[in-house]
């Protein structure tokens, strides 16, 4: 077992033991939160045809040539073409054919005129400029071409993917299986909802903020509520969770304490451990196990440094475990708005809110950067990476944040 290891090695340790589930077929309209398991080719163009992208006159430039507003070029409209149909015959020289928005490039056109850029008289339709091959048209393929790489393994299926893949003919798609959690938390102190407050009580919010952030990343979860701080109990929670998921996470009884007693039970359930304690904070505490093939990641009962080592580790671990081609949190660089007075002479995390001004990030302070602090967790959207060593941090100096939010 290691002990007080870095974040990377503790990333490295867990994705180690992490492998995507396997595969499945599944509807596209099911598939939105999903992550593709293969490469998706295009079988067909997008668009499948060269089609008009306003509404106009569809003809040939060479017509139009030498069309001015002094001397207009008149054309024969000789039919109309709307979405879903097709014109009937070719364009011939000195004819047009009113083309409404989507609809197929008559053969022999090679432009379209917009409806406002014309002048009718009866079945004449006449040409003020001249426009060159080619103006006003969306070609077959320009989207996606057939044979075309149209989405990567590893692709987390959003809305727009799913419209793609549907705008290609497909109906159902290769994603990795899901991932399911069990999650629990030790502590004589926890109480759940809506149960009245007793003196010395508190409410559990790790089970319901963890759950919150493993359902966000696509992953099921079971809960198997609250463990008393008694080592056979809690080996007992942990050999439950073992049957019934494929990863395990706790809040809870892994520091130093009498009652700590997750390393214990870790061991009595026959757990490798893999580290003990991660060398920054908030989140020191943090464990991570192995067993039966399955990882166990063990988290502070303190709920901002639980969900900060969750979105440190957590996160990249299920995002694994679903198949997603990139694990790790984004980094960005940014701005700080305000002072940070405390020294780190350890790697520090602190809350901050990400905001775009002009072409520049900047960061300002969540709020409470206390260990229990919710409320600076729940407005930040971004975490700054302070190196350990590091001095109070001024207003105004450049400094790199994770994301774990969109930005404001």
């Amino acid at each position: 077992m290691k002990k007080n290891v870095s974040l990377e090695e503790a990333q490295q340790l867990l994705l180690a033991q992490a492998a995507p589930a396997g595969e499945r077929q599944i509807f596209l309209a099911e598939a939105a939160g999903s992550v593709l398991s293969r490469d998706v080719v295009a079988p067909l163009n997008l668009p499948p045809f060269d089609r008009s992208p306003l509404d106009g006159y569809a003809l040939r430039a060479a017509d139009v040539r030498q069309a001015s507003a002094a001397q207009p070029v008149a054309l024969r409209v000789v039919e109309e073409v709307r979405a879903g149909f097709v014109a009937s015959q070719a364009v011939g020289a000195g004819c047009a054919v009113k083309i409404m928005t989507g609809a197929p490039l008559p053969d022999r056109a090679d432009v379209v005129v917009p409806f406002e850029n014309v002048a009718c008289r009866g079945d004449l339709v006449c040409i003020t400029e001249p426009l060159a091959s080619g103006s006003n048209i969306i070609y077959a393929g320009e989207d996606v071409a057939a044979g075309d790489l149209a989405a990567e393994a590893g692709t987390l299926v959003t809305p727009p993917l799913v419209g793609l893949l549907a705008a290609l003919g497909m109906e159902t798609v290769p994603v990795y299986g899901k991932c399911r959690v069990a999650l629990f938390s030790t502590g004589d102190e926890l109480l759940e909802p809506p149960q009245a407050l007793q003196p010395g009580k508190i409410y559990n919010s790790n089970l319901h903020s963890l759950r919150a952030y493993c359902r966000m990343v696509g992953a099921e979860t079971v809960t198997l509520g609250t463990a008393v701080d008694e080592e056979t109990v809690i080996a007992a929670r942990l050999g439950e969770t073992l049957l019934q998921a494929d990863l395990v996470m706790t809040t809870g009884g892994v520091s130093v304490g009498d009652y700590d007693l997750l390393p214990a039970a870790l061991r009595k359930v026959g757990a490798k451990i893999l580290f003990h304690g991660l060398d920054m904070k908030p989140g020191s505490p943090a464990m991570g196990a192995v067993c039966r093939g399955k990882p166990i990641l063990a988290l502070s009962g303190n709920p901002a440094a639980a969900l900060i080592a969750f979105e440190l580790l957590g996160a990249p671990l299920l995002k694994q475990m679903l198949g997603w081609k990139n694990v790790l949190p984004q980094r960005v660089g940014a701005i700080l708005d305000d002072d940070f007075a405390k020294t780190s002479r350890q790697r520090r995390f602190v809350r901050v809110r990400l905001e775009a001004q002009g072409m520049q990030l900047h960061a300002k302070l969540a709020g409470s950067q206390s260990n229990g602090a919710l409320q600076s967790m729940a407005v930040s959207n971004a975490l700054l990476d302070v190196p350990a060593g590091s001095g109070p941090l001024k207003a105004g100096q450049s400094v790199e944040a994770v994301l774990t939010g969109p930005l404001a």
